[in-house]
């Protein structure tokens, strides 16, 4: 494919999220939506006024993918179709962009990457941390030793609003007869028609992952992207739902704790935070600097490494003190104090230019790698490798107890 030939895709989850992404490849030169699918018709009504009366709309996804005028798919479905639908969309032929996690079980994942590399077709997750600026320049900050050895990493992602807390709107005209149920609930248990589980489907287990899956793996793709890092070797989660006593089943305040090789990473969401809005950022603490970072700038730090051991000789007697503080100077003696001598604690800070887009800049190198057939490196494994040790964080707070994970094979060993 020329690198100005036209994209012809189709969207398979035309929800918020799904109806986003679509909007921000269609912004891109040369990217035409031609077809929609969802199992509600007022989505599908919508698409239409969106995208134009001429675009193909349906309520099974397996007529998009027997279509020979589509090149790629955006699945933006429910957590639980993740699988199925990107490993029948990669056998019939289809480039595919899915939603963040890429799975909604661990057991899935291999599956996942078996299906990208026998379809040889493009796989790209949807996780626009990967393709932010920001990111890529604290990577390169990280690996250039701005902040000496890392040792430890914070991320959190907080939230004060219903829409952030998945409090979705439900239609009014929702009823079994604008909504395909029983397609949606695919292999989750089976029970009657419920708007609220359809339209706020984040909120329960059998569709959804919780915080592990929304958000966590939003914070490990950066970890990752920032890191290099193949993955963490233990997991511990705990939390509660503490806010949203609204019927759902996953909790809304979140902790988690992961043992990295060489450093140990921390991770926080709360969804009624106090905060007025969403407050979203890293904290990557080194040997001899901090650097922050968040979608819209990296800051940094600088401290000098220590030149001198702490003391405490307070508890000494006198003449032991003497004799230490003596010896001490010879090694370490006191610096005159000059302009040249002041420690330094500058803080620098980098942002991208005003009008920056990650989400628009992950569809590009999403169609780049279509075009070029060159795949972004958030493929199935890196995809994995972040959607793996997030949904474990569910499986330790369900379980009550620690995940070992091993980021090289990418599988649970207890």
């Amino acid at each position: 494919m020329a690198i100005n030939d036209s994209i012809q895709i189709a969207l398979i989850g035309a929800g918020g999220m799904g109806q986003g992404d679509a909007h921000h490849s269609t912004s891109l030169p040369g990217v035409k939506l031609v077809a929609a699918c969802d199992l509600y018709t007022g989505r599908l009504e919508h698409c239409k006024e969106e995208w134009g009366n001429d675009i193909f709309t349906t309520r099974d996804y397996r007529e998009v993918l027997q279509r020979k005028d589509i090149d790629a798919v955006i699945i933006a479905t429910p957590d639980h179709w993740h699988a199925r639908i990107t490993k029948e969309a990669l056998a019939a032929g289809k480039d595919v962009y899915c939603e963040k996690p890429m799975v909604q079980t661990v057991e899935e994942g291999p599956g996942v990457v078996a299906a990208q590399k026998s379809s040889g077709k493009i796989l790209q997750i949807g996780s626009q941390y990967a393709s932010s600026l920001v990111f890529q320049k604290a990577k390169m900050l990280l690996e250039q030793g701005v902040i000496g050895k890392l040792n430890m990493v914070e991320a959190w992602l907080d939230r004060n609003t219903a829409l952030g807390a998945w409090q979705y709107t439900i239609p009014p005209d929702a009823s079994p007869s604008t909504v395909d149920w029983d397609t949606f609930l695919g292999n989750a248990p089976k029970r009657p028609f419920d708007a609220t589980r359809f339209f706020r489907w984040r909120n329960y287990k059998d569709y959804g992952t919780g915080l592990a899956g929304d958000l966590y793996v939003h914070l490990l793709t950066g970890l990752h992207v920032v890191t290099g890092s193949l993955g963490p070797t233990k997991i511990y989660a705990t939390g509660g739902l503490r806010y949203w006593k609204d019927g759902r089943d996953v909790p809304d305040v979140m902790l988690a704790c992961m043992d990295y090789p060489e450093f140990t990473f921390t991770m926080k969401v709360n969804f009624k935070s106090g905060v007025p809005v969403e407050d979203f950022g890293f904290r990557f603490v080194g040997s001899e600097g901090v650097m922050w970072a968040s979608m819209s700038e990296v800051r940094v730090a600088k401290q000098p490494r220590e030149t001198e051991p702490g003391f405490n000789i307070g508890e000494f007697a006198a003449d032991v003190r003497k004799k230490y503080m003596e010896d001490y100077r010879k090694q370490y003696p006191v610096k005159e104090l000059t302009a040249e001598t002041l420690r330094s604690n500058d803080q620098i800070q980098w942002a991208p230019p005003r009008g920056y887009n990650a989400h628009v800049e992950h569809h590009r190198n999403f169609i780049n790698a279509v075009r070029t057939r060159k795949p972004f490196f958030e493929d199935g494994v890196f995809g994995f490798r972040t959607a793996g040790p997030a949904l474990l964080t569910g499986v330790s707070y369900d379980e009550r107890k620690v995940c070992l994970w091993d980021p090289q094979s990418m599988t649970r060993t207890a």
